[in-house]
């Protein structure tokens, strides 16, 4: 019987922007890893001091209701979650596949730190090509700036060439 291997990946849609941080939440990271988000936040928990608050935070009521708003999560009371989820950067997540150990959250481990990785070198190539863009635009401004003589002299030959003054006549005989 051949073994197979079981994979998971995150899509980079469900890491989201909170507190100022990249972060996954516990359902979204329970699924890469294969285990119920029951199992995963009562693992952390039993190892919650793994898990200092760069690494793991739960959701205010207010950020809930943001979420709820943006990702059509059904209401309290209607079969949706009783208690508010938690959040995992990427060390936290790191962390949680450490706490679960099993062979699936090894393997998603490495892709969650991988798709972590792509979104920090998309921001570091955005800040680059910004750089750059400003770099070009301060050569280009200081480019101008010291041929300008250069620049209103040929537009003052331009002009002359386009309105040559009339040549004067000179007399012929007595004046």
């Amino acid at each position: 019987m051949s073994e197979q291997r079981q994979t998971a990946t995150i899509r980079s849609d469900r890491i989201i922007y909170l507190r100022g941080q990249r972060v996954v939440l516990d359902e979204d990271l329970a699924a890469v890893y294969g285990v119920t988000t029951k199992r995963l936040n009562e693992q952390t928990k039993r190892n919650i001091n793994r898990f200092p608050a760069d690494f793991l935070f739960q959701l205010s009521h207010q950020e809930v209701g943001s979420l709820r708003s943006q990702i059509a999560t059904s209401k309290i009371g209607r079969g949706g979650r009783r208690y508010r989820p938690y959040a995992f950067t990427e060390h936290g997540a790191v962390m949680a596949a450490n706490v679960l150990s099993s062979p699936i959250a090894i393997q998603a481990s490495v892709l969650v730190v991988r798709a972590f990785i792509k979104l920090r070198e998309a921001f570091i190539e955005q800040a680059d090509l910004k750089r750059r863009l400003a770099e070009i635009e301060r050569r280009v401004a200081k480019g101008f700036s010291e041929n300008e003589q250069e620049l209103r002299e040929i537009r003052f030959l331009i002009s002359e060439l386009q309105n040559p003054e009339p040549p004067k006549k000179n007399r012929l005989g007595f004046g």
